[in-house]
This record gives structure tokens, sequence and C-alpha cells, in this order.
């Protein structure tokens, strides 16, 4: 079977944080296929199709007029993430009808973006999959997107990194930002463990 006939693959679903993720508004296609995934372009210089987050869930909501829509609002140490589940994706809406907030939730989705009246763009998260996690799971997530997050703000100066060169078109942003977000990030993973330490 010739690889262009073969499925194609799923694409690495990226680690990011809210903050950055929220920044983000900028989408585009490597070609004119319809078929072609559709990328979130990242302030700090690399492509989304698929984003991997983890966090606590701290509200959900059924938004549906004629059928189950739900938002979940889900929180990280840099700020909030929405995901919208509906019909499309049945599994993750009955995770989320199903979920006590607040719950620690690792989520696999697609980001989506969304012109507001006031011509703002705002970001979100369409689910693939939504799985409750615990504390752990959250602080290595936090550990390893923070790590992710470094690298991609070492690497924007790169004169090779299209995204990066993509980025700077089309954002005015100061990437420096996101090392803050993933400092401060960490930093509040070591106050967590010390209030559990002291419990």
């Amino acid at each position: 079977m010739s690889q262009s006939n073969a499925v194609p693959t799923r694409e690495v679903a990226r680690r990011v944080f809210a903050q950055e993720f929220n920044d983000a508004g900028y989408t585009f296609k490597e070609s004119d296929d319809e078929r072609a995934p559709v990328y979130l372009l990242l302030p700090s210089g690399e492509r989304a199709n698929r984003v991997f987050l983890v966090g606590t869930l701290t509200e959900k909501e059924d938004v549906g007029e004629d059928s189950e829509y739900w938002r979940g609002r889900i929180v990280d140490p840099t700020g909030t993430f929405f995901v919208y589940a509906g019909q499309y994706q049945p599994e993750a809406a009955s995770a989320l009808r199903d979920l006590e907030p607040p719950a620690y939730v690792a989520i696999v989705g697609k980001p989506r973006t969304f012109e507001t009246d006031e011509g703002g763009i705002n970001v979100s998260v369409r689910p693939e999959s939504i799985t409750t996690v615990d504390a752990a799971t959250r602080d290595r997530w936090v550990v390893e997107t923070a790590r992710r997050t470094l690298e991609r703000v070492e690497a924007f100066e790169d004169e090779g990194n299209e995204y990066a060169r993509m980025a700077r078109e089309q954002y005015d942003l100061p990437v420096d930002e996101y090392k803050r977000a993933a400092a401060a990030a960490l930093e509040s993973l070591e106050e967590t463990d010390e209030l559990a330490a002291n419990a």
C-alpha cells in the first residue's frame, strides 16, 4: 500500500499553557487540500493541530439550545481553557456531563477559533478525550509543559524556525512572557507541595 493512500498520521498533541493558548488566534493550512489539517499558530513559534492540557475543571454548563452542548472551564497555573463538546464529540460530552467539579482532567483536543462581534478572536478546545487524573499527573504535565514552552522560547530566534518567523509576523507579543509564565507555573507547584507537606 502506497504512502499516499495511507491514513494520515495523527498530529502530535502540543503541550501549551492557557496563557499562551489564549494569546493565539491565527490559523493556517500547509496545503490547499480540503482535508489538510488546520493549525493554530502558537505565539512561541510552533504549530498545533491538536493540544494536550491538564488542569482543574472548575465549572461546566450545558449551553446547548436544541441539543446538549457542554462548556467546561479548565484552569491551569497560567489561566483558563474553555472546552466545548456536543453531539459530534459524544465521549467528551458524556465525560463533561458526568464529571463533578472541581476535578483534575487531562484533555486532548483540537484548537478552535471564533471571531467575536467586536472582531476579537476567542480560542477554545474541541476535546477528543477527557480523562480524570490525579494531582501527580497534573503536576507532571505542568513540569513537562514548562520545559516544552522554554524550549520553544529558546528556539524562537533561530533563523531556520519558520513558525517563529510566522509568529513574529502575526503576533506582536513578547515571547519572554511565556518564559515567565512557565517559571511561575513551576513555582506554584512548589507552593502546593509545601501546603500539602504542612497539612
